[in-house]
């Protein structure tokens, strides 16, 4: 009998080896799962479509023309000015659609601060202000004035991801940016009162009060030479994220180095990890020596004013490296 017993559990483990993929069962989303199983193998091209919200593939086909391939993952932002805000259908419509085409979706929010009205513009009254700490104790402080701004803020945003979440699109959300950069009215607040503090209230509001469990949540940093450290003042915790994400701006003069490829990976504790923003792209060679990057997402306009047309070519024809007519589609069962 246990001769018996044995067949069937090695039988299943050889059924399991060739037709199960290996992170089915690691979470509810399959672009996330997607991520995991390409992790240490496989880099996904990506690029933002920062303004205007009314043309919101407008880089990712400037990109498809230069290159002749389409980056596999989209991003579109919420964004802050006038003209934006009211094309926020525009740019939803098209993460909808990219996502049926295959692509996995990213979205983030230059969002205006509380304490101003929105739309704003990019200054000091807008995304660029600079919160008091009195201003932030309320804006975190339940039921406070700020705190119900934001909250309000949060329910217009709402109904457009509640929108993709009826239409079965799963949203990489990335809100906050940059946390360690403080040059943003949400960022540069360190400790558990902090930058880290909002990201917890935002994430509960929108999963528990607002059911928006389409989201897969993008911690975000910029490689600044604190990095070390910021990876542990800025953390709202492992239950408050699913993606590390670190933008490349050689804030630091140093470029793709393993120090914060190896700082990422420590802190991220086998979560995928991220090039959420970079002007230079990296090269097949890094991604080859980096390998559990799982996508890189160049910055719009950026992307063609620091890299030549042959180095944006030869990386999108590397092998390691994924584009749209790569990817596993949404509607099939993926395999590794």
């Amino acid at each position: 009998m246990k001769i018996f017993n044995y067949k069937i559990l090695f039988s299943l483990i050889v059924y399991c080896s060739i037709w199960c993929s290996p992170v089915d069962a690691q979470t509810a989303y399959k672009s996330l799962n997607y991520l995991y199983s390409i992790s240490g193998t496989k880099t996904v091209a990506g690029i933002h479509n920062r303004e205007p919200n009314s043309n919101p593939r407008l880089w990712t086909d400037s990109i498809s023309a230069l290159s002749g391939k389409t980056p596999a993952l989209w991003s579109g932002d919420f964004l802050f000015l006038t003209d934006d805000v009211k094309a926020r259908w525009t740019m939803i419509y098209a993460a909808e659609k990219a996502w049926n085409q295959g692509s996995i979706i990213n979205l983030m929010w230059h969002t205006c601060s509380p304490s101003h009205s929105t739309p704003c513009l990019w200054d000091e009254n807008g995304v660029l202000d600079q919160l008091t700490d009195t201003e932030w104790t309320s804006l975190i402080t339940d039921g406070s004035t700020l705190n119900t701004v934001w909250k309000k803020r949060l329910d217009d945003v709402a109904i457009y991801l509640k929108y993709l979440k009826d239409k079965k699109v799963e949203v990489l959300f990335r809100p906050f940016h940059e946390m360690n950069q403080p040059v943003f009215w949400w960022a540069g607040r360190k400790g558990i009162n902090g930058t880290s503090r909002l990201f917890q209230i935002t994430h509960d509001y929108l999963k528990k009060e607002k059911g928006l469990t389409n989201l897969i949540w993008v911690w975000d940093l910029q490689d600044f030479s604190t990095l070390s450290s910021d990876l542990t003042d800025f953390n709202p915790g492992n239950d408050y994220w699913d993606i590390l994400a670190l933008d490349m701006y050689g804030s630091d003069k140093k470029g793709y180095t393993l120090e914060k490829y190896n700082a990422c990976l420590t802190c991220a504790a086998g979560k995928p990890i991220v090039i959420g923003e970079c002007q230079q792209l990296p090269t097949s060679e890094e991604l080859t020596a980096q390998p559990k990057w799982t996508f890189f997402m160049s910055w719009a306009e950026l992307t063609v004013k620091h890299n030549t047309l042959l180095q944006i070519k030869e990386l999108y024809d590397s092998p390691n490296v994924v584009t749209l007519d790569e990817m596993p589609g949404w509607k099939k069962r993926m395999r590794k």
